[in-house]
């Protein structure tokens, strides 16, 4: 028995595209996508974080996924996005964007089409959820808590009222 096939996976992800990778991340953490339009740097965030936006008023840290993945991060384009997620912290949910290359499709990925995260390759097994098999393709299940969570930005970043 597939040990991902547990109450609470989800069975609908948002994919995206990181270079050439397909990636993917639960839609119930996602709040909304933005057209890139630039970020605003602030000194001292970790090297992974590429500024901040406005985003109705409030001041939202950006992920660059790439640079959290320890990948070259692709040019700026036109596909450029922000993935606006909400993941729980320390202290309680907050907001953070990811940078990605470009967003796909929102797809159903049954649990019986998902493998455990690989124990070796280029990303860590521990910010994965597992590979999706989507078509014939592999999709990079994110695990979104944990690629956030091990910045500590808690003391960056506003939390949610």
């Amino acid at each position: 028995m597939n040990t991902l096939a547990v109450a609470g996976t989800p069975a609908q992800y948002l994919s995206f595209m990181l270079g050439q990778d397909m990636f993917a991340m639960g839609i119930l953490a996602v709040r909304e996508i933005l057209e890139y339009a630039g970020v605003t740097p602030v000194p001292q965030m970790p090297p992974s974080i590429c500024g901040v936006i406005n985003l109705r008023g409030t001041a939202v840290p950006v992920l660059d996924l790439a640079r959290r993945l320890d990948r070259q991060p692709s040019p700026i384009s036109k596909r450029t996005c922000i993935i606006v997620v909400e993941v729980d912290g320390e202290d309680g949910p907050f907001v953070i964007g990811i940078l990605v290359d470009a967003v796909n499709a929102v797809m159903d990925i049954p649990a019986t089409e998902i493998e455990p995260a690989p124990r070796f390759g280029a990303v860590k097994a521990e910010l994965l959820h597992g590979i999706g098999k989507v078509s014939g393709r592999f999709v990079l299940l994110l695990n979104v808590q944990h690629v956030v969570s091990t910045l500590h930005l808690q003391d960056f970043v506003a939390q949610i009222p």
